[in-house]
């Protein structure tokens, strides 16, 4: 066998995934570098009072919204938080791409950030990367609802459910340890999984391929039109289409009832169309980071109206 198996984590045959990715490797990395810090050069007090969060510094170090995430206050602390970013961090970052994953992971720490700051009483120091790792495991479970997975290495359950049980976890003790008792950050955990779902609600990029599954063609438009994008055939059983035939054709009488306007208006409907088509070439050559803010808008007025039919 000429390639080693153990480089890959072989989530499914069409999709074999490295067992570390760049984005996950250098924030395994700063966490570890952080808390040698705190062991072998300084203190470890000192660290978390200087990156560590708490309500008294909001308005002189203001850089601890974003560096709480990287302190931690024991080893298992630490140990906890990178084996859940390296088992459910490098497929995610493989189907996003680094540079959106980063922001999405950010983006949750934040969210961590603020629920702590609005709900927990009091000035409890804020140290820790399992905002940002529980809005990792939410992306993972909205990708993959259904992979199968022990908890606790012995209860078989699925992602979506173990997402459920560690919100519905967090929530209670949030609620009966007042936020942050017993150096649990509670409510910042439930932050970082409302965070995520609000990323995954909203942003135009990891939502691009159901936007480029929900567009449909224009009927009747001339045989010089340029290409448009069109749904993506899914296969489907003989069975399943003998019991849903009579539900697909009604459906496809209503669509080509609805979109039978005038003229102007199929002309006006294949413009966006083909306007749309360039902005997702666009971004299939050069990324979304390439789009003029003119593009940006179409896009997420095509997804926000998409996800509203």
């Amino acid at each position: 066998m000429s390639e080693d198996p153990a480089k890959y984590l072989l989530h499914s045959p069409e999709e074999p995934v490295p067992r570390i990715t760049p984005v996950v490797q250098w924030l395994i990395a700063i966490n570890l570098a952080v808390f040698f810090i705190q062991l072998a050069i300084l203190k470890p007090s000192d660290v978390q009072a200087a990156l560590g969060f708490q309500t008294k510094d909001l308005g002189h170090q203001w850089w601890t919204i974003g560096t709480y995430m990287f302190v931690h206050a024991s080893f298992w602390h630490l140990a906890l938080n990178i084996y859940t970013l390296w088992l459910f961090g490098p497929r995610v970052e493989w189907k996003w791409g680094g540079a959106e994953f980063l922001r999405f992971y950010l983006f949750c720490g934040l969210g961590g950030w603020f629920a702590h700051l609005a709900l927990v009483p009091g000035d409890s120091l804020l140290i820790g990367a399992s905002a940002a790792v529980f809005g990792v495991m939410l992306a993972y479970a909205s990708l993959w609802p259904d992979e199968q997975l022990f908890l606790f290495g012995v209860v078989p359950t699925t992602v979506r459910w173990l997402v459920v049980f560690v919100g519905a976890l967090n929530i209670i003790g949030g609620i009966t340890m007042d936020g942050a008792q017993g150096g649990v950050a509670y409510f910042a955990h439930v932050g970082g999984l409302a965070a995520g779902w609000l990323y995954l609600r909203t942003s135009a990029a990891v939502n691009l391929d159901r936007l480029r599954q929900g567009v449909s063609p224009v009927p009747d438009e001339p045989e010089d039109v340029p290409p448009r994008a069109v749904p993506r055939a899914l296969p489907r059983s003989r069975t399943r289409e003998r019991d849903n035939i009579d539900d697909v054709v009604a459906r496809s009488n209503a669509a080509v009832a609805k979109r039978t306007t005038s003229p102007r208006a199929t002309r006006a409907s294949q413009t966006e169309l083909t306007a749309l088509d360039q902005v997702l070439d666009k971004i299939s050559a050069h990324g979304l980071e390439s789009l003029t803010s003119d593009e940006r808008s179409l896009l997420s007025e095509e997804s926000k109206r998409r996800r509203t039919e």
